[in-house]
């Protein structure tokens, strides 16, 4: 499950560089996305966001009784629930991130949307106020209106561009917790095997113990 985790984290992030660079797969990964949310996709992806948020839910359950077990033995804490404690965080980890990352590919695609859609509208802005501009009325009434009228396409214009500046800021912070997450699973993951490495080596130990003393009770009764 863990190695599955990894694949669907890694595909959502190249979702994401591909959405945050302009490349002539950024327009394949809109329409698809623009098709998942038509018909019953949405209701396919938010079962699945369902089963996963209640299986992170059951792990974190599960780390919360090996933490309680730990709290009330006042012995050492045996080195399987370091284990299981440790994978249990990777998986519930993994879940989040995968949730998060999909709720940022939906963000994304929102804001791509939007973007493309201000931009037509402040094209079409500028041409209508370059063509006011050229125009030359006759009547003073008729100058004055056009150029009411210009300056409020100008406020326009300037209120869009704001809106571009924001929207880009918050597709680079995107990008910036994108690969911290990277950086903590990557971090998580060799937790992981260097837990993995000495439960074999307590294993290999405890197997030695046992030896010699199987070896000694036979000498005894001997």
């Amino acid at each position: 499950m863990i190695q599955l985790l990894f694949m669907v984290i890694f595909s959502e992030m190249a979702v994401i560089m591909v959405l945050s660079f302009k490349t002539p797969f950024r327009k394949l990964v809109i329409m698809g996305l623009d098709r998942l949310k038509r018909g019953r996709g949405p209701v396919v992806v938010k079962t699945v966001a369902g089963t996963v948020f209640v299986v992170m839910v059951s792990s974190v359950y599960s780390m919360m009784e090996v933490q309680k077990r730990w709290v009330d033995d006042d012995g050492p804490v045996s080195s399987t629930d370091q284990v299981l404690m440790v994978r249990h965080l990777l998986e519930a980890t993994l879940m989040g991130a995968t949730i998060f990352l999909a709720l940022m590919i939906d963000r994304l695609h929102h804001y791509i949307r939007e973007l493309r859609i201000r931009r037509k509208t402040m094209d079409a802005v500028k041409k209508q106020g370059q063509g006011s501009d050229d125009k030359k009325p006759d009547g003073f009434d008729k100058v004055k209106s056009l150029e009411e009228e210009v300056m409020t396409l100008r406020e326009k214009l300037k209120q869009l561009e704001s809106d571009i500046e924001a929207k880009t800021k918050q597709i680079n912070a995107a990008e910036v917790n994108t690969v911290a997450l990277r950086k903590q699973s990557e971090g998580l993951l060799l937790e992981y095997d260097r837990l993995l490495e000495e439960n074999e080596s307590l294993r290999g130990q405890l197997q030695s113990l046992d030896r010699k003393l199987s070896r000694s009770d036979s000498k005894k009764n001997l």
